[in-house]
């Protein structure tokens, strides 16, 4: 007997848009074909009439329980993933990736495992992590990225920049590109990418220090520090660099135009390079600075122009850009509005939950994205360029049966009603026409119909490799 059959949807596999049943035992997908032909018994079933079905959402880029940097002697975190995956879940999204900082003087095996066991029995839905390097590591800190790869975690962030002003209280992020050049060597020679917070690091501290002697610390000149040029110059030195070494490049949250151009051209060329943006980005633009409330919209990098928005949906309808991401940095709303300069503006955004929905409203209903490209920047190419493919990312047989189905007849504008996580939501007042309405992790619903039936042991650590086809060459 089946544990699960899903009928009646437009469901997308990896090679179309069609109408199928799928078939569940235990935690994988059993079988998707056409409808009726699936005759086995079903201990439930779930009909998806008139409805979209497409792999669980993969959320590349989140920063949950960490340390908030602005107003660093406050020493405050953002939310932790027992109440954020929450979001998540309602919010179609089955796996996501966070972060595990190890600076200088920490132990590097010790700070991955008490990372790991802060999720435990915390998440509603499946997790990763991402080993972030910051700082003047000792070069034998750098020895450990093939057993950590080996060990299912191949990806490593770095930053080329500390993204706030000096402040002793508050450790650096920058990883200068001497050591970046020795992690993509451990990493292309070990099976690893390279994840990359691209902005330049002197452009942008002199612009700090610019503005304040010009007198213009409000918080909307944050694109004035946080410039087009600056993300200009870092996408095309760390381009090259990766070049140089033969390492997979991953850009998260890419932000401008010239980052766009700056992935296009080194993918035209085959290098195996791929930007991540944020539906934050392709929404709002420098101007909703301005608003009231207006630094709920901000994250690092800021908000550029409309400009940059048209370059970013470009990317993402047509392929320059590979995945829709959220930064996600969850907080209450008054953490996020307890700075208003540009030295002290919260960063970071509380979007994941709505990740799926606006992405489905802005690119599917608003601009003729097709269902499997949406597949595609939500789910499929996060897990095939970060390693988790095919468990997850597709509705195949022998695939995870994580799956989100969208009911496109939803009308309605957001309130704060509509989301399970803090006071506020940037996305409240949001117009919007097709919304995430069931979510099954591993086979399990833990998500239907506004009710959450899943449970925070449900999300388990995913050790991940990634395909050597996506090291090579771009090829999502």
């Amino acid at each position: 007997m089946l544990d699960l059959l899903v009928r009646g949807g437009t469901v997308v596999t990896p090679g179309q848009a069609g109408q199928f049943d799928i078939a569940v035992r235990g935690e994988k997908i059993a079988a998707v074909a056409l409808p009726g032909a699936i005759t086995e018994a079903a201990r439930q079933t779930l009909d998806a009439t008139g409805k979209v079905v497409v792999p669980g959402g993969v959320e590349p880029h989140a920063h949950l329980a960490s340390f908030i940097g602005t107003q660093a002697e406050k020493r405050s975190y953002t939310i932790g993933p027992e109440d954020d995956t929450r979001g998540m879940a309602f919010g179609g999204t089955t796996t996501h990736i966070d972060f595990c900082y190890v600076r200088p003087g920490m132990d590097f095996w010790k700070t991955l495992e008490e990372r790991a066991a802060r999720w435990k029995g915390q998440s509603h839905i499946d997790y990763s992590f991402h080993i972030v390097l910051t700082g003047a590591h000792p070069f034998e800190v750098f020895e450990n990225i093939p057993e950590a790869i080996r060990r299912g975690f191949p990806s490593f962030k770095v930053f080329t920049l500390d993204v706030l002003p000096r402040n002793p209280e508050r450790p650096t992020a920058q990883l200068d590109f001497g050591r970046i050049q020795i992690v993509m060597e451990k990493a292309a020679a070990n099976g690893g990418i390279v994840v990359v917070h691209a902005e330049d690091h002197d452009l942008v501290q002199t612009m700090y220090e610019r503005v304040a002697k010009e007198g213009r610390m409000e918080g909307w000149n944050l694109p004035v520090v946080h410039n087009k040029t600056s993300e200009l110059l870092s996408f095309r030195r760390t381009i090259q660099l990766a070049g140089r070494t033969g390492a997979a490049v991953y850009f998260v949250h890419t932000s401008a135009r010239e980052g766009v151009e700056a992935v296009s051209e080194a993918r035209s060329k085959g290098q195996a390079v791929y930007a991540e943006t944020l539906h934050h980005y392709v929404t709002f633009d420098a101007e909703d600075y301005k608003k009231p409330k207006g630094y709920i919209y901000h994250t690092y990098p800021s908000l550029k122009h409309k400009e940059d928005r048209e370059a970013l949906w470009n990317g993402l309808l047509h392929g320059d850009i590979s995945t829709v991401g959220t930064d996600e940095y969850p907080t209450t709303l008054e953490v996020k509005l307890r700075g208003n300069t540009v030295a002290d503006v919260t960063g970071g955004n509380l979007g994941a939950e709505a990740r799926v929905g606006i992405t489905y409203t802005e690119g599917v209903v608003k601009r003729g994205m097709s269902l499997q490209r949406f597949a595609e920047v939500t789910s499929t190419n996060a897990a095939r360029i970060l390693g988790l493919y095919p468990r997850k990312g597709a509705i195949a047989p022998g695939s995870d049966a994580d799956i989100t189905v969208i009911d496109p007849s939803v009308h309605k504008k957001l309130t704060k009603e509509d989301f399970h996580l803090s006071d506020y939501s940037p996305w409240e007042g949001w117009e919007v026409q097709g919304w995430p309405v069931t979510t099954v992790l591993r086979g399990k619903v833990i998500v239907d119909k506004g009710r959450l039936l899943g449970s925070l042991t449900d999300g388990q650590l995913m050790p991940r490799k990634i395909d050597p086809a996506v090291l090579k060459a771009p090829v999502c």
